[in-house]
């Protein structure tokens, strides 16, 4: 057999031609994911986690065929990278601008600390530097999809990912239900109680969630802030590679790839805060990003073996609820500074 260096890469047509089979398995669990949330109505079946579900119980049940391994290559990757740049559609500078100087700086600080701070509990606790980086992200951004994006410069494992998923749905599933039976005993009205389930529920239906239970303006204060956390992916996932980039990389790596999607990110904000964008595109990105999401998380599934999660340990779920109570602490004092 031909080595690696010494094997010509096969042409773009063929490279999807071969993936073909895995992509057709990754979308088709991403398809059956959504029909199940759309079926039930329940915010907490995030289709990412449906997907990612599914994909591990099929891998568990199947195995992993060689057929599909191509495909989920390029579900990781590719396909992933493309839901992140269409995700830049869903956030306009003006939307951001909206919620005043205080409440930005609020969102930069929620991010700015609490991913080192996850990071630095991390290595204390003995957690992996890769699953606490990715624990730390989902909590500070934007659940599943900083996840996903954090570690193409990360350089997890699958079971990494997997793990890391799993601890920041439960989080922030937990955060949805319990938030609003906070909001009274905080002291809180309903415009802070929204900036404060926006600036620290992990992912956006989980946080919108908890907003609207506070009312209207509580829905749109909550909606607001947390697309100001999904902004800030772009520059969180650029600082993380370059800061692993000066350290050595990860797993020993001497040089991480430089994460071009999200410049292309921040390109589709600028765009659609231009108007440049029609409606009508931003509107298909809101229904084609959870797809392509799902896809790539389903194909993390397919890939993630069981025996390595139950290896993990309770470590890193207890670094997740510490990760989940520190942005919340975080939260609390920059909404209750703002007033």
């Amino acid at each position: 057999m031909a080595s690696t260096a010494g094997a010509a890469r096969p042409s773009r047509l063929e490279f999807w031609r071969l993936a073909l089979p895995g992509l057709a398995v990754s979308f088709a669990i991403a398809a059956l994911a959504i029909g199940v949330r759309n079926a039930t109505g329940l915010a907490a079946l995030n289709p990412v986690v449906v997907a990612l579900v599914a994909g591990i119980g099929l891998r568990a049940a199947l195995g992993l065929p060689g057929v599909i391994k191509p495909g989920i290559a390029a579900a990781v990757r590719p396909v992933l990278r493309f839901a992140i740049v269409l995700l830049g559609l869903q956030v306009t500078l003006g939307a951001l601008l909206s919620l005043g100087g205080g409440a930005l700086v609020v969102a930069m600080a929620v991010v700015g600390t609490t991913l080192p701070f996850t990071i630095w509990l991390g290595r204390r606790m003995g957690v992996e530097p890769a699953l606490a980086t990715l624990i730390g992200t989902g909590t500070a951004i934007c659940g599943a999809s900083a996840i996903v994006a954090a570690n193409q410069v990360a350089r997890g494992r699958d079971g990494d990912v997997a793990y890391a998923l799993a601890v920041i749905t439960l989080c922030g599933t937990a955060a949805m239900l319990l938030w609003p039976l906070l909001a009274a005993p905080l002291g809180l009205d309903a415009r802070a109680y929204g900036l404060w389930a926006g600036a620290s529920v992990h992912e956006v239906v989980q946080a919108v969630g908890a907003a609207a239970a506070g009312g209207d303006e509580a829905t749109r204060a909550g909606t607001v802030m947390k697309l100001a956390r999904v902004f800030l992916l772009a520059p969180a996932v650029l600082a993380l590679g370059a800061w692993m980039a000066r350290s050595g990389g990860s797993a020993g790596e001497a040089k991480v790839a430089v994460p071009w999607f999200a410049f292309g990110f921040l390109g589709m904000v600028v765009l659609g805060s231009a108007g440049l964008v029609p409606d009508a595109a931003v509107s298909l990105s809101r229904a084609v990003v959870p797809i392509l999401m799902a896809a790539s998380v389903a194909a993390l599934g397919l890939s993630t073996d069981l025996k390595d999660l139950r290896l993990r340990g309770a470590a890193p779920l207890v670094l997740g609820v510490a990760s989940s109570l520190f942005i919340a602490a975080v939260a609390y004092a920059g909404v209750r500074l703002i007033g």
